[in-house]
């Protein structure tokens, strides 16, 4: 990809990576960017680099706007490897720059390269440097989501630079917001946000929320928002802000999210009248199978909904395997203001509706119990008591939502 202005004399100069599948076990069926910015000033700075896979592709970019040995500023907002990776080519060409980071990126950034050849000056929230024009702000954002990890804002051009913050995994041919829409929809994008906030950032929503109380504070009020992946959203930015908000503050829809897995069909007879239940009692209802599904996609949908539901067959007095795991990724990613619940079938014992309904009382959810257990196969009276538990998981979903709306 070319590079792209995006204010005067600032420019995009990342790298489109169409291919991606997994990042770090989160499926991205929709691939993603590494972006990283140039400003073009009497002291020309590069903010972020790409993955080491795509420097070639990103310094080409970058060489059609400048000399890289005239770069005299390198801001590393965070050292994750997607956004690090090509900073040893980077400073290979432009050895007279000096690293600006916070101190736990230098130290984190010296367990990948040998940066006692570098410059690196570590900064602080409110410290700033003078391009020429342009005026770049430091603050830390330690957390959000590495400890390393802060943000940049270009007070002149009203740019904010928020690496992972804001982003999105999305491969496309649109480099800002207004673009993504005219071509894919609204709806698309704000799906790809949620996506990437439930999978990455879910665990650090207070964090989150004393980050954008902290730049209101500081009279930072962007009318251009651009992360380190994703589009650049300049048509309208105060609309991943209170995205973002209504995230953090526990927002989602009057719905059941349910994910489920089987083994002889037995679970999924139970799903399926208990879906039917909780639609009977005017909750909308989505359906997923666990090996048919990405984790990262039920992470998501649960994200958007109000009320989730874990169904598992018992192995060996314990969890079905898919499940098992499927309830280790939620725990780490800890969702809240959720009612949650357990269901399944067992063979010669039970063990997997006990063991998910600790599961998700460890996660502090509003858990229904007892969950619904079945032996074997549902029979006619077992599909009944199932689409009654489904009705009344509902109703408590729609008591529990009451206070959100």
């Amino acid at each position: 990809m070319k590079p792209v202005q995006i204010k005067p004399d600032i420019f995009w100069v990342g790298a489109v990576d169409w291919a991606a599948r997994d990042f770090h076990g989160y499926v991205i069926p929709n691939g993603t960017t590494y972006n990283n910015y140039l400003v073009r000033d009497e002291h020309p700075t590069l903010v972020d680099t790409v993955k080491s896979e795509f420097a070639d592709e990103a310094l080409e970019g970058l060489r059609g706007l400048i000399d890289p040995a005239l770069i005299r500023n390198v801001i590393v907002n965070h050292i994750e490897n997607d956004h690090l990776g090509a900073l040893d080519r980077v400073m290979a060409l432009c050895p007279e720059a000096a690293v600006y980071t916070t101190e736990r990126g230098k130290k984190g950034m010296a367990r990948f390269f040998d940066i006692s050849r570098w410059d690196v000056r570590t900064v602080k929230s409110g410290d700033e440097i003078a391009t020429g024009r342009y005026t770049l702000r430091f603050v830390e954002t330690p957390m959000l989501h590495w400890p390393d990890s802060m943000v940049t804002w270009v007070k002149e051009a009203g740019l904010l630079i928020s690496q992972d913050a804001f982003g999105q995994h999305y491969a496309s041919a649109a480099r800002f917001d207004d673009e993504f829409v005219r071509a894919n929809g609204l709806v698309a994008l704000e799906d790809a946000v949620i996506d990437y906030y439930a999978n990455i950032l879910m665990p650090f929503g207070n964090l989150i929320r004393t980050t954008l109380g902290q730049l209101e504070k500081l009279g930072i009020a962007p009318d251009m928002i651009a992360p380190d992946h994703g589009v650049i959203w300049r048509g309208d930015p105060g609309r991943v802000l209170k995205l973002y908000r209504n995230l953090v503050d526990g927002k989602a829809d009057r719905r059941v999210t349910v994910v489920y897995d089987t083994m002889w069909k037995g679970t999924e007879m139970m799903t399926r009248a208990i879906a039917q239940g909780i639609m009977d009692e005017g909750v909308d209802c989505v359906v997923l199978k666990m090996r048919a599904t990405p984790m990262s996609v039920a992470v998501k949908e649960i994200a958007k909904s109000r009320g989730m539901l874990l169904g598992s067959p018992t192995l060996n007095n314990d969890i079905f395997p898919s499940m098992a795991g499927f309830a280790a990724y939620l725990r780490g990613l800890r969702p809240r203001d959720r009612v949650a619940g357990a269901y399944g079938c067992y063979g010669w014992g039970g063990g997997a509706v006990k063991r998910l309904t600790e599961e998700l009382k460890g996660m502090k959810l509003e858990v229904v119990e007892p969950g619904i257990e079945v032996h074997y196969r549902p029979s006619a009276e077992d599909r009944e008591r199932c689409y009654a538990f489904g009705r009344q998981f509902a109703a408590r979903v729609k008591e529990y939502h009451r206070k959100y709306e």
